[in-house]
């Protein structure tokens, strides 16, 4: 992985990901020097503050450019630079405790900026609401041109993660160019969902699932009887839950197994293993809408595989990296050993010699996201009896 803060996995994992749904490396560069000089020892409010001030402010600046390039009617060069300026803010904004009051308006321009980005370079994607309880998930569902309903893939994301990351690795595209639509959501906890609704996250990501069925069962050009489940990050623990669950998925890919989430939580009490984010445990209280961290702790033992990944019995596919700094390889070996109920289990541990061996792959989201949109394609075919 990219690490050019030494020893600061939260801030090289930023930049990972911020390279690999869409940013440019002279672009992260400009982002990431003026805070090479940071003392190690400063304090964790005011070092992330000067990170979200250096990153918006090359996202600024790409704002403006674009807004240039709009004058002049180049739709595409601006859509493009609307779009890094949306991974930038996004960067900025993930990287802040929920009390730091500018991070909302971060995350607007982001929403804002991406917004343009499809509009005006024309994507083959939909922003769409999803109807959950009383309110609705936010989502952008992604179609191939083929006429009539066609299969469809719900990619849940995780902890911190957001739909507009999702949609910048690529993976909905590559689903398309294989036939094969991507309905990427913001699920509670997570995303606009959490930061602009209030929904917050639930161990039952089965309710989470089933709206999201219900709505493709509602659409005419999407398949019911063929919608499978791609998570990633936490979602390698809200997939396989939402997978054993709902009866109405056939087939599931845990991008990162997250096998005992909560076992994972008294261990970085005890500082072992690397975390996503600063602030975390201010973090993860608002994700679970917990008012203090007992609160936490005692929800956390819940969020868990264990005595559920033995209901999936249908095709599921395990990728994890051997290098994971977050999650530990064994968690990947702990679910796949429990999937003694599918039909088609299979584990797939990336190494150095192919790259990916990182938090879900962000050293090389490419070759991970491949292997992963291949294998949902085939296991679609021998669904339908396409492959015969």
């Amino acid at each position: 992985m990219f690490e050019p803060f030494p020893d600061r996995y939260v801030w090289n994992l930023s930049v990972g990901l911020a390279l690999a749904v869409g940013g440019q490396i002279g672009e992260v560069d400009r982002a990431c020097r003026p805070l090479l000089g940071l003392p190690a020892d400063g304090g964790e409010e005011e070092t992330t503050g000067a990170f979200f001030r250096s990153w918006c402010a090359v996202a600024d600046t790409l704002v403006a450019l674009a807004q240039e390039d709009e004058k002049h009617h180049r739709r595409r060069s601006a859509g493009h630079k609307y779009h890094r300026a949306a991974v930038y803010y996004q960067t900025a904004e993930r990287m802040q405790a929920r009390s730091f009051e500018p991070r909302e308006a971060a995350y607007r321009k982001a929403l804002d900026c991406f917004a343009r980005y499809l509009d005006l370079t024309a994507q083959p994607a939909e922003r769409v609401e999803i109807p959950y309880g009383d309110t609705a998930l936010p989502g952008i569902l992604v179609r191939p041109d083929t006429p009539g309903p066609v299969p469809c893939v719900l990619f849940f994301n995780g902890l911190d993660s957001t739909k507009e990351q999702i949609y910048g690795t690529g993976t909905a595209e590559e689903l398309r160019r294989r036939g094969i639509a991507t309905l990427i959501v913001d699920t509670p906890g997570a995303g606009e969902a959490l930061r602009l609704r209030g929904l917050t996250a639930t161990p039952d990501t089965e309710r989470w699932a089933a709206a999201c069925v219900d709505y493709l069962t509602a659409r005419p050009d999407t398949d019911e009887t063929m919608v499978g489940m791609l998570a990633w990050s936490l979602g390698g623990y809200y997939g396989p839950r939402a997978t054993a669950f709902e009866p109405r998925i056939r087939f599931g890919v845990a991008w990162g197994s997250n096998y005992d989430w909560g076992e994972v939580q008294a261990q970085r009490l005890r500082n072992e293993g690397d975390r996503p984010v600063p602030h975390y445990w201010e973090h993860v209280q608002w994700v679970w809408g917990c008012a203090n961290l007992d609160e936490f702790l005692d929800l956390a033992p819940a969020i868990t595989l264990r005595g559920v990944a033995d209901r999936i019995a249908v095709p599921f596919l395990v990728v994890h990296g051997e290098n994971d700094r977050q999650i530990p390889v064994r968690y990947a070996h702990a679910l796949y050993d429990d999937l003694v109920n599918s039909p088609k289990r299979e584990l797939r541990i990336f190494t150095e010699r192919e790259g990916g061996v990182e938090h879900c792959s962000i050293d090389n989201i490419t070759v991970v996201r491949d292997h992963i949109c291949d294998w949902i394609a085939e296991t679609v075919a021998e669904l339908t009896g396409a492959g015969e």
